[in-house]
């Protein structure tokens, strides 16, 4: 099958200070200020069309980062990525301006993937229809809440048909009916045999909906394969992490990060 992601040695590295004085050091000054911080290390990834694959893994563990980096949002700092096809990702309020409204955003995130003013004219109705905002589309973003940013977001994005869809915790706000709305239409998307990334805390809508899962913690792939293998493995794993105590919990953390900082 051809494969739409290819992600070869991918890592990231971000620079932490303790003070805005540091930052500012950092890039006047020859001496290096802040302190290195790996948010991923050498991740290995490939995605076929048709796949649709889960992340997983407890907060801070580069999901986020990752998801970021194959939309071409955040770049690497080494690795080789190779993406075959548009990607749209979808996130609470993702790439949206807080101070137009909903109208403006649709218009302005459209043209920006190429789309034209009569295309846009002609999506706009199925959009707002499917945001289930019609009575705010005209106010500001900045007035919305969670749910409905996160839905907007989504609907511009299913709308134009991207080749590689991410969704990144996108269903995790929001009422019932809606996240049953969008799963049917990832579903579509599916049966079209487009890729999809769906990035969640809910175990039991990746059972429902994934292929295969990509467990990363704390930076590093731990597992990569079939879903209900991996879920399995990942279910686990969380039953005993959460019996630490808070002291525990910080003391894991720590020492995985030193394997890759």
């Amino acid at each position: 099958m051809k494969k739409s992601i290819e992600l070869n040695r991918i890592s990231k590295k971000y620079k932490l200070y303790n003070s805005p004085k540091e930052r500012i050091l950092d890039l006047i000054s020859p001496r290096s200020y802040g302190e290195d911080f790996w948010a991923l290390k050498n991740v290995n990834f490939e995605a076929n069309n048709g796949d649709v694959i889960g992340f997983v893994g407890i907060n801070g563990s580069g999901k986020s980062t990752l998801s970021n980096i194959i939309a071409g949002i955040v770049p690497p700092t080494e690795g080789e990525t190779k993406i075959n096809g548009q990607v749209s990702l979808i996130a609470v309020a993702s790439g949206l301006k807080p101070d137009l409204s909903g109208r403006d955003n649709i218009e302005l995130k459209c043209l920006m993937l190429g789309f034209s003013k009569k295309q846009i004219k002609a999506m706009e109705s199925e959009i707002i229809e499917f945001a289930e905002i019609e009575q705010f589309i005209d106010q500001p973003i900045k007035s919305y809440s969670s749910g409905m940013k996160s839905r907007l977001g989504f609907a511009i994005s299913v709308m134009v048909d991207p080749d590689i869809l991410i969704i990144d915790e996108a269903l995790s706000v929001g009422d019932k009916a809606f996240a049953t709305k969008s799963l049917a239409k990832m579903q579509e998307f599916k049966s079209k045999g487009k890729t999809m990334i769906f990035v969640s805390h809910s175990i039991a809508q990746m059972r429902e909906f994934c292929d295969k899962i990509l467990w990363l913690e704390f930076g590093r792939v731990k597992e990569y394969g079939e879903a209900n293998e991996v879920l399995n493995n990942y279910h686990s794993f969380l039953k005993t992490y959460k019996k630490l105590d808070k002291k525990e919990k910080k003391a894991y953390k720590l020492a995985k990060l030193k394997e890759i900082n």
